[in-house]
């Protein structure tokens, strides 16, 4: 099944996805890896303001290749997302409703995501340059001093993503498996 969602995430538009599932992305979201995520748990940490909104949005984990000339941004392919797991509980908790990578999901961030009614997208890895053409703007907006990891906002139209797990916590890379081992 294919779906046209928009970001930032509105609940009712994840509520009946299913792990498997293509899904166009069209709207805001943020990017940030790993530096980035663990600069907003110290903030946090130290009971001060997040520098960026996050309740509602979707974080694309990626580190983008220098922007070539006439695009607003290089190459944007997902970083493995198990790097973010010790940093999303929390994120989830304070309102994050989607996220974009690749691989899989400790069983923490499995458990968040279904208390929290969120949902984890898999972008294809290796096809950063085709994902970079979905992406129509790019600003900084946190952690410049971070270079390609620091925070921005992307306006994207119809990325390609699949929904990796659901809502309710089904997980494509489980049922994937046991597919395979029938």
């Amino acid at each position: 099944m294919t779906n046209i969602i928009k970001a930032p995430i509105v609940k009712e538009e994840i509520e009946n996805l299913k792990a498997g599932d293509t899904i166009y992305l069209t709207g805001t979201i943020l990017t940030g890896r790993d530096s980035a995520h663990k600069r907003l748990i110290d903030i946090l940490d130290d009971g001060r303001d997040l520098p960026i909104d996050i309740k509602d949005q979707v974080i694309f984990y990626v580190g983008p290749t220098p922007t070539p000339p006439n695009r607003p941004i290089g190459s944007a392919g997902p970083t493995t997302s198990i790097r973010m797991d010790a940093y999303t509980p929390r994120l989830l908790d304070l309102g994050l409703k989607g996220m974009i990578g690749k691989g899989e999901r400790s069983k923490e961030v499995k458990d968040s995501i279904i208390k929290n009614r969120a949902i984890y997208f898999a972008a294809t890895g290796g096809a950063g340059a085709l994902i970079s053409k979905s992406i129509k703007s790019s600003k900084v907006i946190a952690f410049d001093e971070l270079g390609t990891e620091a925070i921005r906002v992307l306006e994207v139209v119809e990325m390609p993503l699949i929904v990796a797990i659901d809502t309710k916590g089904n997980d494509l890379y489980e049922i994937g498996r046991s597919k395979y081992k029938r």
